[in-house]
């Protein structure tokens, strides 16, 4: 009976929402900005979890606590509507239980309202293809996909990502609702001051128990350098509401168009 409860338990945990538990490559709302056409862009996300959750998620699943994420996001202009991106590598230097480990690589397609700075009401739809190691996620293949709807309010920025996650098991009674928000205030062109949260509300049909559910709020300043010295930084420090959630996370993203030289005339 014993063995029974315990091999029950572990199917429990492991047919949980993948796209909730897992680790993070990114932890960003999209503005529905995006690269000119023609133009390359490389961010950089750093992911610091210095107190999380101490056990596995999931059957060998990477440790949250004390574990360090590296993604680099490779993006390029395809039109003024379309953006390509490739993620490589999603890596983690550090885990408490795997050291450092590369946990694989995602494609996305943004389709956004073009020149959505200027814009009022703006509006994109962001789509994710990702191929995940098995201590990254539960699943090999998983998805994104990523409304994004927002208004600028100057000086104020409120942005929306209604995003469903799935991983391609149940079908569309295992879609996972894991949205995330921003409110921005805009000191000027190039600093801002912002508040935002990720949640991980669970299957769209019938939300996780509130004491299951993922909910961080964050503090976030923002850099925007492009006319400068050509680099755009966000940092943020994240605090989580949940037992289900990390209790305190770090975050750095640097990222700068490869081949635009701001220096030149």
């Amino acid at each position: 009976m014993k063995m029974r409860a315990t091999l029950l338990s572990l199917l429990a945990l492991i047919s949980m929402p993948a796209a909730m538990l897992a680790q993070t490559d990114e932890i960003q709302v999209y503005n529905g900005e995006i690269a000119p056409p023609g133009i390359f862009n490389l961010m950089i996300h750093n992911n610091f979890t210095p107190k999380g959750r101490t056990t596995p998620d999931y059957a060998g699943a990477i440790v949250a606590n004390h574990s360090y994420q590296v993604t680099a996001e490779f993006a390029y202009g395809v039109t003024p509507w379309l953006e390509q991106g490739l993620y490589l590598p999603v890596s983690s230097p550090y885990s408490e239980n795997y050291g450092s480990t590369l946990n694989g690589f995602k494609i996305r397609e943004l389709f956004a309202r073009p020149n959505a700075h200027d814009h009022k009401f703006f509006y994109a739809a962001n789509f994710e293809l990702s191929f995940n190691r098995h201590y990254w996620e539960s699943r090999t293949v998983t998805s994104e996909i990523r409304p994004i709807i927002g208004l600028h309010l100057k000086p104020w920025d409120i942005i929306y990502n209604p995003i469903v996650d799935t991983d391609y098991t149940g079908g569309l009674g295992n879609l996972q609702y894991n949205p995330s928000g921003r409110v921005a205030y805009n000191f000027n062109e190039r600093w801002a001051l912002a508040g935002e949260e990720y949640d991980g509300f669970g299957p769209l049909h019938a939300f996780l128990p509130l004491s299951k559910q993922f909910h961080e709020v964050w503090a976030t300043t923002n850099y925007n350098g492009n006319k400068f010295l050509g680099l755009n930084v966000e940092t943020g420090v994240g605090y989580g509401l949940t037992a289900a959630s990390d209790k305190w996370t770090l975050k750095l993203m640097l990222s700068r168009d490869l081949n635009v030289h701001p220096w030149r005339p």
